[in-house]
């Protein structure tokens, strides 16, 4: 876990927690597009979007990270497209050889997703992804990237005694 810019980390990958048009707007996915530059809304405005629960995948372009894995999480509590979300980057990490990878928090903040319900998701679908052997060594190091003191607490105090305790 890390609490900071997701933009700032030199990484395979980031996840931006994206509108379905994947071409901007506020809050962890403004700030990655305007971190990475025009070139990154280019290329989204080639791919014509993307349903929640799915993902898509680009370049970095000026960030750090070499890709950016857009995911378009539920609009309000709905674990099961929020799920999707997580497992979707998963593979789509996978396919790419990805072999470290950043998650953000998705859905929580505009798109209304309670922090604590959004963090069990996150938590709950990496660990039982991971728990499947053809899994746990093809990411060598998924990080969970906490903007918000109150997720840093959330997810601290999750992943010690619940997810991923000892």
């Amino acid at each position: 876990m890390w609490q900071g810019d997701i933009t700032c980390i030199e990484i395979d990958a980031i996840v931006n927690a994206a509108k379905a048009t994947l071409l901007g707007g506020g809050g962890i996915d403004g700030a990655i597009h305007k971190a990475a530059g025009a070139g990154l809304l280019q290329e989204c405005s080639l791919i014509g979007g993307c349903d929640p629960g799915d993902s898509r995948i680009t370049g970095g372009y000026k960030l750090p990270a070499r890709h950016v894995i857009h995911t378009v999480g539920p609009i309000g509590e709905n674990k099961g497209v929020l799920e999707k979300c997580y497992l979707s980057v998963l593979r789509k990490a996978v396919k790419r050889n990805i072999q470290t990878l950043a998650f953000c928090c998705i859905s929580t903040g505009i798109f209304g997703y309670p922090n604590e319900p959004a963090a069990h998701v996150a938590l709950e679908t990496v660990r039982k992804w991971l728990e499947h052997k053809q899994n746990y060594t093809k990411i060598k190091r998924i990080i969970f990237c906490v903007f918000l003191k109150t997720d840093l607490e959330i997810y601290s105090r999750l992943m010690k005694n619940v997810y991923f305790p000892g």
